[in-house]
């Protein structure tokens, strides 16, 4: 690993030195000028205390990434753990919190499953995705359930506003038999906006578990759409409607003679509407639905299981400006999950309702706090309180200090309480207290952050010793240091990542399964005339896991790694764009989940085009 370090060091420096012409940047995951997830209305990062990370869309294509695990590898504060490559499930950890502990939204909509309470990262479709915003650390209290470790909100292609329609077109492939196509068509008419979109990705894939079954390819497709109207009105009042649909097929090892393919459907669709009570005053209406269908055929292509989850959403938000230096941010959100399936629940729908108040205040020119309150009501376990309070300094300096508490909770899900045979209908919600404090910078060379976190998790949700029940028995302490720097130097835009986190059970003193103790992430890109370049390095240390193969079922350690990615682009004119990406460089063999081998060398090349 030392040696792959090095090898890495030295194409970096290799890059820098040999093209150290004078040219213009090309900027890589600054901070816009306003994010929405952090306080549920557009606010300024810079008079927040909260840690935000965001990728547009000039970001994802930049990188030059196929999907939305490869686009969060290497982001502040996350670690993914997947089971191999395109389609294959996929864990995803925030500030060592687990997969069904972060929330996620796509255009203000929940999605997800409700039986599992997690989010198939690895089957949104990343063609139809417009922008990321990625919040970490207790978002409860304005969100309810399952913002413990933070909240990821998703928002699909909006496309061009201006009046000439915008044409947008892709087509590429490269290793594993991959080969993908999308195109957008946006524009505007009057006061109407539409973005229409499509995209197909199908990929052979490779053996993950070629040791486990022999010459099994675990291939992937999927083909989504995408959907946005909306019509702006001269008192500034606004509707919009939209749609993200994907479907298609997944193959999978199973070790153990099951189901070995899936079929899955996931759908979010909604409407939205907004207008100005008065001059101080406006008030959003949104409705929702999302769908997340799965279901499993065994080898022989028999039938073996359907889980069928659905969530209505509804929220009203009104935003009020109390004074110059005031606004708050009064609301309430209404959610229904239901379950279908051929395994018979013991209960299968549950509602959850909630009222929410946020204030952002400017005290003193350079101060700013932010602090919320929530009450939520759930079906399954009743009433529940959260609250947040942020306070951040921007001094004269280019220095601003920062701190931060927050106690969020998740709701057990549909399997926890409800699958028969294996559940507990009085299990309670796991809950949380975090504290964060940190300092940022930003000065001619460079931006950077520095943030520490503590977080004490009670009543997670484990396993009793005499058999596969869910019951409240677990604890766990996580602390945790993220560093970010970035900077133009010579012409080269560079951003550096680490995060040192200590996640263990409190009461074995055991770390948390698939969490990665360190991780470092740098990346470098420049233009030169008509040419974009790039690299990413991406290191991280060795995690726990559990061999279940083995019985008993013992803990196993999985070794850290190191992979290099290198990516060009050649702007032939306006229009006609050709890219290419080398993944994993060096050829690394490396797992982050135990016993499933991640992708070797690889390449991807891509023809763009826009009028």
């Amino acid at each position: 690993m030392q040696t792959k370090i090095i090898a890495s060091a030295w194409l970096i420096t290799g890059f820098n030195t040999a093209l150290a012409a004078d040219t213009s940047t090309n900027n890589i995951t600054a901070l816009p000028d306003t994010v929405v997830t952090a306080t549920r209305s557009e606010t300024d990062p810079k008079e927040l205390a909260t840690a935000i990370t965001v990728y547009t869309r000039k970001d994802i294509e930049r990188l030059q990434v196929r999907t939305l695990p490869d686009l969060f590898k290497g982001s502040l504060g996350l670690d993914v753990a997947q089971s191999g490559g395109y389609g294959q499930p996929t864990s995803l950890f925030m500030r060592g919190s687990s997969t069904s502990q972060v929330l996620v939204l796509l255009d203000g909509i929940k999605i997800g499953s409700a039986t599992t309470g997690t989010t198939p990262f690895e089957l949104i479709p990343i063609d139809q995705i417009e922008r990321v915003e990625i919040i970490r650390g207790p978002q409860s209290s304005l969100y309810g359930s399952e913002a413990v470790g933070g909240v990821i909100q998703i928002f699909t292609r909006k496309g061009s506003q201006s009046g000439q329609p915008k044409v947008t077109l892709d087509a590429g492939g490269g290793s594993y038999d991959t080969a993908q196509t999308a195109g957008t068509v946006s524009g505007k008419l009057g006061g109407n906006w539409y973005n229409l979109g499509v995209s197909h990705l199908n990929s052979q894939g490779f053996d993950a578990q070629a040791s486990l079954q022999p010459n099994h390819r675990d291939g992937y497709q999927n083909t989504a759409m995408n959907a946005r109207f909306g019509h702006r009105f001269d008192n500034n009042a606004e509707v919009e409607g939209f749609l993200m649909h994907s479907e298609g097929t997944n193959r999978y090892n199973n070790f153990w003679g099951g189901a070995d393919n899936s079929a899955f459907v996931n759908q979010a669709f909604g409407l939205a509407g907004a207008m100005d009570v008065s001059d101080k005053w406006r008030s959003n209406v949104r409705l929702g639905h999302s769908q997340d269908d799965m279901s499993t055929f065994l080898s022989n292509g028999n039938f073996a299981h359907s889980f069928n989850t659905t969530r209505w959403n509804a929220s009203w938000l009104n935003q009020v400006h109390l004074s110059d230096s005031e606004q708050a941010t009064l609301g309430g959100d209404y959610r229904l999950d239901e379950v279908q399936s051929n395994t018979a629940y013991t209960e299968t729908s549950r509602y959850d309702a909630g009222i929410f108040a946020e204030l952002h205040s400017q005290l003193f020119d350079h101060h700013f706090v932010n602090s919320s309150v929530r009450w939520d009501t759930n079906q399954a376990f009743g009433d529940f309180v959260t609250g947040n309070i942020g306070w951040r300094y921007n001094s004269a300096f280019g220095i601003s200090p920062f701190a931060r508490f927050g106690n969020a909770f998740k709701a057990p899900t549909f399997n926890d309480l409800y699958y028969p045979g294996f559940s507990n209908p009085n299990l309670k919600p796991e809950q949380s207290r975090s504290y964060e404090i940190g300092l940022a910078g930003g000065h001619a060379i460079g931006q950077w952050e520095l943030r520490a976190y503590h977080t004490d998790a009670d009543n997670l949700i484990g396993y009793s010793s005499s058999g596969f029940i869910p019951v409240n028995i677990d604890r766990a302490r996580i602390e945790g240091l993220e560093a970010q720097i970035s900077t133009d130097l010579l012409g080269w835009h560079q951003q550096l990542n680490g995060s040192l986190i200590d996640p263990v059970d409190a009461k074995t003193g055991q770390r948390l399964q698939r969490r990665a103790t360190k991780t470092l992430s740098y990346d470098v890109s420049r233009s030169i005339g008509e040419f974009d370049i790039g690299a990413k390095v991406l290191a991280q240390d060795s995690r726990p896991d559990i061999n279940s193969y083995a019985y008993p079922s013992s803990w196993v350690n999985v070794a850290g790694y190191v992979t290099v990615d290198l990516r060009t682009a050649w702007h032939i004119n306006k229009n006609w764009v050709i890219s290419g990406k080398i993944n994993n460089l060096f050829n690394e063999i490396y797992q982050t989940v135990y016993s499933y081998n991640m992708a070797d060398r690889n390449f991807f090349m891509t023809v763009h085009y826009n009028n």
